[in-house]
Formats: C-alpha cells, sequence, structure tokens
C-alpha cells in the first residue's frame, strides 16, 4: 500500500529575522543557499526557506522549493515599506494583490515606462503573457482579508499592488513618483522574482508583510523591523488555520 504524503505549505522569508518565531517551532533546520526549517504550524506541514535578500536569491529559493518540497501553496512573508498614500502604520499588515517589477523598463525623458514598452514580455505562458505585473490568487486574498477582519489583532490588514525594487526608495519625491506610476502600497526586493517563478510552474502564492517603515526620505531612527516580522508571522500561522 503507498501512503501519500500531505501537501506541504512551501514558505519563503529573505532573512532569518523574518522567520525566527517560525522557526522555533518547526525546529528541524537543514540545508544551505537555502536553509530550510522544516515541521508543522497549525497542524500543516511546512517547510521554510531562507533564501536571501533581492530577485535573483528569492527566484533560486523558490525554484529550489518547488522542485525540492512540491508544496501546494507558497507564502512569502516578510517586512517591507509602505508608500505615503497607503494609509499603513509601522507594525501594519500588507497583502499582495499583484506585485510589479519596478525596475525592468525604460527610463525616458518623461520619467520610467514598463517591459511593455520594450515589447518582450518577461514571462509568456500559454496565451497570456507577463510583463511587469503579476498577479496573486484572488481566492486566498479574499480568505484571508475576511479571516483577519474575524480576528481581533493589534495591526491593521490592507490588500493592494506590491512593487519590487533592486534600489531601496530613500527619498519622498522618488515614492511618490513609484506609488502614482504603479499605484502601490508596499515596497520590497523580492515578491515580483517570487511571483514570476510561481506563475511559470502554476503554483499558488499568497504574500504579505508587515509594515516596518514608510517609504520616504530615509531615517532608520523611526523603523520597527522587529515589530513587523513579529505581526507578520502571527498573521502567517492564522492564516495557515484556514487556507
Amino acid at each position: 500500500m503507498t501512503i501519500k504524503k500531505k501537501p506541504c505549505v512551501g514558505i519563503i522569508v529573505a532573512v532569518p529575522g523574518e522567520g525566527s518565531i517560525l522557526a522555533r517551532v518547526l525546529k528541524k533546520k537543514y540545508g544551505n543557499n537555502p536553509l530550510y526549517y522544516k515541521g508543522n504550524l497549525t497542524g500543516i506541514p511546512v517547510v521554510m526557506a531562507v533564501s536571501g535578500i533581492g530577485k535573483v536569491n528569492a527566484a533560486h529559493a523558490v525554484t529550489r522549493l518547488i522542485h525540492d518540497h512540491t508544496p501546494s501553496l507558497i507564502m512569502n512573508i516578510g517586512v517591507g515599506g509602505a508608500y505615503p498614500s497607503a494609509g499603513l502604520n509601522i507594525g501594519d499588515i500588507a497583502i499582495a494583490e499583484r506585485e510589479f517589477y519596478g525596475d525592468e523598463g525604460v527610463l525616458l525623458k518623461d520619467g520610467f515606462h514598463g517591459a511593455d514598452l520594450i515589447g518582450i514580455p518577461l514571462l509568456k505562458k500559454g496565451r497570456r503573457t507577463y510583463f511587469n505585473a503579476f498577479p496573486l490568487d484572488r481566492g486566498l486574498i479574499r480568505k484571508a482579508v475576511r479571516a483577519f477582519a474575524l480576528c481581533p489583532s493589534s495591526f491593521a490588514v490592507q490588500s493592494g499592488p506590491f512593487v519590487t525594487m533592486s534600489t531601496c526608495t530613500g527619498t519622498t519625491k522618488r515614492a511618490r513618483e513609484i506609488e502614482k506610476k504603479f499605484p502601490a502600497i508596499c515596497e520590497n526586493m523580492e515578491g515580483a522574482a517570487i511571483a514570476h517563478v510561481c506563475a511559470l510552474y502554476g503554483i499558488q502564492l499568497f504574500e504579505m508583510r508587515g509594515i516596518s517603515n514608510m517609504v520616504g526620505d530615509r531615517d532608520r531612527s523611526g523603523w520597527n523591523i522587529g515589530l513587523a516580522a513579529r505581526n507578520c508571522q502571527a498573521a502567517a500561522r492564522e492564516l495557515l488555520s484556514v487556507v
């Protein structure tokens, strides 16, 4: 008799601090590039990968995770910055409705234009073409928003577009340009690459981030990375009970 394994959920964080609370529960630690943690959360088999920062590390880690562990769902969690008009505060949770590559394209006199101006998509799959935008699973987003609405917490939850940048935005002027272009609520360094790979393999993706800072003139004295990471991991455990 063949015993089928229960499908696992894959979680990806960029740095250890974004998953340190979950790692203590998962316990089993192994591998290198990416580093894996394996165990159960809320009764669900979970494998968490620590990718390293940036698009290439993220794409490599999610590809390895898919090939090594065949997850039924990928959750990308961590911290990010909120754009000025997002209405989010430090410690709140942002959920990605779609991910934009914020650097891939053409810079002209009138500003930045996406990869559609080049005319070559970043991904073609079947009849669908992807330039800068990669939509995430609407059903999972709706389920998450409903679940968080019923669960009292110390943080607000909001969904909207995210932008993935290779260069962190460090001025208010640039932040306003980016949110006007896309328009986005949250900036990060990995999400679009993970969404890209998940679209390529046909794997469901859910992304959420705790807000560690406001995107604008760079001043780390006002950041709270620890609070953002704690809240996001608490939200991830809550979500795993309803997916």
